[in-house]
């Protein structure tokens, strides 16, 4: 999974994922380790379902968590309110 979101990241392509049961594409824009060594993605969702009802926007997800992951063939631009060495992260693998 980790190599997926790398190249995603790199190419800046959309990923269609599975998590906590509900079908999700987003943009990814970080991927590292929290405080806890819990792997974590800052994304934008873009479509789909979510816990919270909110089905777009700014989400941190678990990867743990993810179920499946596919990268899609298209891409995107750098969301705005996206800053670079995100807070949550301890250390970051990689990032827009």
């Amino acid at each position: 999974m980790k190599s997926e979101l790398l190249e995603a990241i790199d190419a800046k392509k959309t990923v269609e994922l599975r998590y906590h049961g509900y079908a999700r594409t987003v943009e990814p824009h970080a991927y590292g380790r929290d405080k806890n060594g819990d792997e974590i993605l800052r994304c934008f969702q873009i479509s789909g379902g979510s816990k919270s009802g909110e089905p777009i926007g700014w989400k941190l997800l678990k990867v743990a968590e993810v179920y499946t992951i596919h990268v899609e063939n298209s891409t995107f631009q750098t969301r705005d309110g996206y800053r670079t060495n995100d807070k949550a992260m301890e250390y970051i693998f990689r990032q827009v």
